[in-house]
């Protein structure tokens, strides 16, 4: 369905974070805080560290899930994107990935959510990353 995978931590000598996207309400669908624990294994790692994602372009995401007292975890979570410490990330090439990342979470989370409703939203307010019907 995308080819958006989960990877081991790159190695990260001579790169930054690039912010790219934050929702800090996750709690507001509870299928998307199990998407994410079930995938990351945060029941086990926690904060520990970031999820890592590669892209359909070939750059590597991080996800830094947030905690918040009195919440169950991750409460939120941030992406960004790794890349070399000076450059800077092509727009067209974001906006991309994270309609990719975005399939790829819906894909994981289901029912009731959909890839192709998705899709359809994304060509009726005629974003460019939204794959053509």
């Amino acid at each position: 369905m995308t080819d958006v995978n989960v990877v081991e931590k790159p190695d990260l000598r001579g790169k930054r974070l690039s912010f790219a996207l934050a929702e800090d309400r996750v709690g507001h669908y509870p299928e998307f805080r199990e998407f994410f624990a079930r995938t990351f294994d945060l029941d086990r790692r926690g904060l520990t560290e970031p999820g890592f994602l590669r892209a359909p372009s070939g750059l590597t995401y991080a996800l830094i899930f947030i905690g918040r007292s009195g919440e169950a975890f991750p409460s939120g979570v941030e992406l960004h994107a790794i890349v070399d410490a000076l450059e800077p990330i092509a727009e067209e090439t974001l906006d991309r990935d994270l309609w990719a990342i975005l399939r790829w979470m819906i894909g994981g989370v289901g029912n009731p959510w959909t890839v192709e409703d998705f899709d359809r939203t994304g060509r009726l307010y005629r974003l460019p990353a939204a794959p053509a019907a």
